[in-house]
C-alpha cells in the first residue's frame, strides 16, 4: 500500500474564509470534532467536553515547549534592504539556522542590523534548504533582546496582527526553542486539565521543539520521496514511568497533538517502552505506519496535502480522516493554528 501513496491522495478543498485568522477569547470554547478511528463516526462537541472521552488511568500527553518570538525585522548593513530572518534551531550559542528573506540578498559574509544596532548579524554560510548559518553579536543576554525585538513567527496563512503573543503559547508552555506552537494544545486551559487530573487521568509532559519542517510542503508527488527535517525531543524519566505504566495498566495514551505522537514514536525501544533521554527525529508517520505506543489523538486540522493529514491517516485510515475534513468543511469548522480541534479515538 505505502508504496503508491501519492501526495494528491490527501487533497481536500478548504475554503479560504475556514482558516482561522484570530484565536478565540475562551480557548476551551473552539468546537470538537470527535472521530472514532474504527468505525469512522463522527460526532460534534465543544473542546470544553473533551474530558467526557477520557477515562480514569488513561494517560494525556503534552508537548510543553515555548515558542520564541523567532521573527526579526531587519536591514542590511551598508544598503539598508529590509530583510526578515526566522530563528529556527540554535546550532551553538549564538550560530542559528534561520530561514532568511530576501535569500539572494543574504550570501555569506553579509552582515544584518535589527533594533537600530542592538543585535547585529553575519550570515556564515548556506545549508539544506536554502537555510542560512548566522552568528549574532550583541551586548547583554540575547533572550533579552530577542523578546524586546522579536516577533511571533505565526504561519504566512494568518495575516491578522497577534494581539497577545501568549494567545501563541500554550498554557503550560515551559521550555523555549519551538519557532511554532503545538496548537492542539491551545485549547487548553488551566481549568480544564486540572478536571481532566480530577477524573483519574494521567498528564504527561515531553518537549518537542518545532521546527519549520514539520510545515513544509510535500513537493514530490510519491509521498514516500518526501524527507522530514530533524527536531529535538526531550522525553524525561518521569513521563515514560507514567506513559509505560499506562499501557501496562490498559489504559490508552491519548497524545494532543502530531508533536507529542512523533515524540513518543520515536523514543519508543523495540520492546514497546518508552525509553528517557533526548535525540533528534526525522520520523514522517504515514498511512501503513503502526503505532507502538499511541492509542488516540488531539490535533487542529491540518493543511491538504500536508505531512500532518498523512500522520493523522495512519492513525484512523486516510478514506475515514478525508470524510470526516469534508463533514468540517460543510459545518463550517475554523482550520489551522488558530481554528478548531480532532479527537481521533
Amino acid at each position: 500500500m505505502a508504496d503508491v501513496l501519492k501526495k494528491k491522495d490527501f487533497y481536500f478543498d478548504l475554503p479560504p474564509e475556514l482558516i482561522a485568522q484570530d484565536p478565540l477569547k475562551d480557548r476551551s470554547a473552539s468546537r470538537l470534532l470527535c472521530l472514532d478511528k474504527g468505525s469512522g463516526a463522527v460526532s460534534h462537541r465543544r473542546f470544553r467536553e473533551v474530558a467526557d472521552y477520557l477515562n480514569p488511568g488513561d494517560c494525556l500527553v503534552l508537548n510543553n515547549t515555548k515558542v520564541i518570538p523567532a521573527r526579526l525585522l531587519g536591514e542590511r548593513e551598508g544598503t539598508g534592504g529590509h530583510v526578515e530572518v526566522l530563528l529556527l534551531k540554535r546550532r551553538e550559542k549564538d550560530v542559528w539556522e534561520t530561514l532568511v528573506k530576501p535569500g539572494k540578498k543574504c550570501r555569506p559574509g553579509n552582515r544584518l542590523v535589527f533594533g537600530g544596532g542592538l543585535l547585529r548579524a553575519r550570515v556564515l554560510e548556506t545549508v539544506e534548504e536554502g537555510n542560512r548559518l548566522v552568528r549574532f553579536t550583541y551586548d547583554g543576554i540575547f533572550e533579552e533582546l530577542l523578546d524586546r525585538l522579536g516577533e511571533m513567527p505565526l504561519p504566512p496563512y494568518i495575516t491578522h496582527k497577534l494581539q497577545d503573543r501568549n494567545r501563541y503559547q500554550t498554557v503550560y508552555a515551559r521550555y523555549e526553542g519551538s519557532a511554532a506552537a503545538p496548537t492542539a494544545g491551545l485549547h487548553f486551559t488551566a481549568e480544564l486539565l486540572e478536571q481532566i487530573a480530577a477524573k483519574g487521568v494521567r498528564i504527561a509532559y515531553v518537549t518537542l521543539h518545532v521546527g519549520l519542517g514539520t510545515f513544509r510542503p510535500v513537493k514530490e508527488e510519491n509521498v514516500l520521496d518526501h524527507h522530514m527535517h530533524s527536531e529535538t525531543y526531550q522525553v524525561t524519566a518521569e513521563a515514560a514511568e507514567l506513559i509505560n505504566r499506562t499501557k501496562e495498566e490498559g489504559g490508552r495514551v491519548i497524545c494532543v497533538g502530531t508533536t507529542s505522537c512523533r515524540t513518543l514514536e520515536s523514543a519508543v525501544g523495540e520492546d514497546g517502552r518508552v525509553r528517557p533521554g533526548s535525540g533528534s527525529t526525522e520520523i514522517f508517520i504515514y498511512p501503513g505506519y503502526r503505532f507502538q505506543v499511541l492509542d488516540g489523538l488531539i490535533t487542529n486540522f491540518h493543511l491538504p496535502e500536508s505531512t500532518l493529514v498523512m500522520l493523522v491517516s495512519a492513525l484512523a485510515g486516510r478514506e475515514r480522516v478525508l470524510a470526516a475534513y469534508a463533514e468540517a468543511v460543510r459545518e463550517r469548522y475554523r482550520f489551522f493554528s488558530f481554528g478548531d480541534a480532532m479527537l481521533v479515538l
